[in-house]
């Protein structure tokens, strides 16, 4: 494509957000006949209708659905890039509120915090720790960390950390007196313990597995629920039962040797943390720098 069809894909992004050639055209200051021209050249060029067009509404055909889903969020998180800019002609304030799991904000978060915080004294970050799956917008949240798999499309998603893996994990003194398991139906004869989420409606969290395209799903029983990963790995490390936790937030103690793994063989890569927020979200000073700290830049 040329480097004109930039300014055209704004052009149709703005009608097919707006639902209006009349409204789009405000918005881009720029004459109806005149975008609906540029709309129109848009369409010939890639021999597809992208908009249905009646004397009452506008809305995106099937190929201008699959558009602006695909583009949509690359132009936004273009427009948060440039905000960053901002930061050379004002100062970055404010408070930025973000929902997070325990071990994204221990993970990600807090070393990312250590470099943003003391360079910049006036943003104030507040950190709510939940499981769910958080309506950010209706809980006035600038934005959450999950893992990639369980971000709404409608969301600008910034990859922010690693792929995840989890890990099942038991004391010594557990396996002392038990065989380890060696498939995850074998779980279904030890003290597992279980982890309650409201992303689930509130029902026990099924420990996943898979293997040579394998999939297993075990809702596995025991003495002890929790609905937070601290308690569950405390609980694990005093031998209590088996806890199914993501690897990072155990390496510690399989490294000393105060957990083993097993299962290990079940338990593959899956999407690591992103950060997301409404694909709309006016963008200040401080949230674009907090997203440049955070964006996962590999190894």
């Amino acid at each position: 494509m040329e480097r004109a069809d930039a300014s055209d894909l704004l052009a149709f992004l703005a009608v097919a957000r707006e639902r209006s050639f009349t409204r789009a055209a405000a918005r881009l200051a720029i004459a109806q006949p005149t975008l609906s021209q540029i709309v129109r050249n848009l369409e010939e060029r890639l021999g597809v209708r992208l908009l249905n067009r009646t004397t009452r509404s506008v809305t995106p055909t099937q190929a201008g659905e699959q558009l602006l889903r695909t583009i949509g969020p690359k132009f936004d998180e273009m427009d948060a890039e440039l905000g960053a800019l901002s930061e050379l002609r004002e100062k970055p304030a404010g408070t930025i509120r973000i929902t997070a799991t325990e071990y994204a904000a221990q993970a990600i978060l807090m070393p990312a915090m250590s470099k943003l915080l003391p360079a910049y004294p006036d943003i104030n970050v507040e950190v709510l720790i939940d499981y769910g799956l958080t309506n950010i917008v209706a809980a006035q949240y600038d934005a959450g960390i999950r893992p990639g798999e369980l971000v709404a499309k409608d969301m600008i998603a910034v990859r922010v950390g690693p792929d995840l893996r989890m890990a099942v994990v038991g004391a010594p003194s557990y396996f002392a007196t038990r065989k380890k398991p060696r498939t995850p139906q074998d779980l279904t004869e030890h003290n597992c313990i279980n982890l309650r989420l409201p992303t689930h409606g509130g029902s026990l969290y099924a420990w996943e597995f898979e293997r040579n395209g394998r999939e297993v799903n075990v809702r596995v029983e025991g003495q002890l629920i929790f609905n937070g990963a601290g308690a569950l790995l405390q609980a694990a490390l005093q031998g209590l039962g088996l806890a199914y936790l993501t690897e990072g937030y155990v390496q510690p103690y399989l490294s000393s040797g105060r957990l083993v793994r097993v299962l290990a063989d079940w338990c593959p890569p899956f999407s690591g943390y992103h950060l997301y927020y409404p694909s709309r979200r006016q963008s200040s000073p401080a949230f674009a720098l907090l997203v440049n700290t955070l964006r996962y830049r590999g190894k």
